[in-house]
């Protein structure tokens, strides 16, 4: 696996509900979960495909004001987090399934590919689709 230049870092009020929703309905695999105190996570790596997230707990992050979720923001992210992933139908099927909110159904784009924006239940805005950005031209 070629290592990521870039890597999100998320916060979740629930991290450890967050990692087995994020593995269940968007296809993650846990790398490394390191638990705090309580029903806290300090750290977390998910990985999908070359790709993946770091996570840790909203209340155990060292540094409130420098980040917040979009629960603390009022359900408003700052960023959207772009994954590919070779068949959207199906991931769109399956993150329905588990529940994730729809807010762009699945669609052809007319820059090429076929994809679909939702929220997890922290309400992270996550868009899944087939564009390749890094493909050859």
């Amino acid at each position: 696996m070629s290592t990521p230049t870039v890597t999100p870092g998320l916060l979740y009020h629930d991290a450890p509900a967050a990692i087995e929703w994020l593995c269940h309905a968007f296809g993650f695999q846990k790398r490394t979960v390191i638990p705090g105190d309580g029903d806290t996570i300090l750290h977390a790596h998910l990985t999908l495909g070359n790709g993946g997230v770091m996570l840790s707990s909203a209340e155990d992050y060292p540094f409130p004001n420098l980040c917040k979720s979009p629960r603390e923001l009022g359900g408003a992210g700052s960023a959207e987090i772009i994954v590919y992933v070779p068949n959207p139908d199906e991931h769109y099927r399956l993150a329905v399934a588990a529940g994730a909110e729809v807010v762009i159904p699945i669609e052809d784009k007319p820059y090429g590919g076929r994809g679909y924006s939702c929220k997890d239940p922290e309400g992270y805005v996550w868009a899944f689709g087939s564009y390749n950005a890094w493909a050859m031209e």
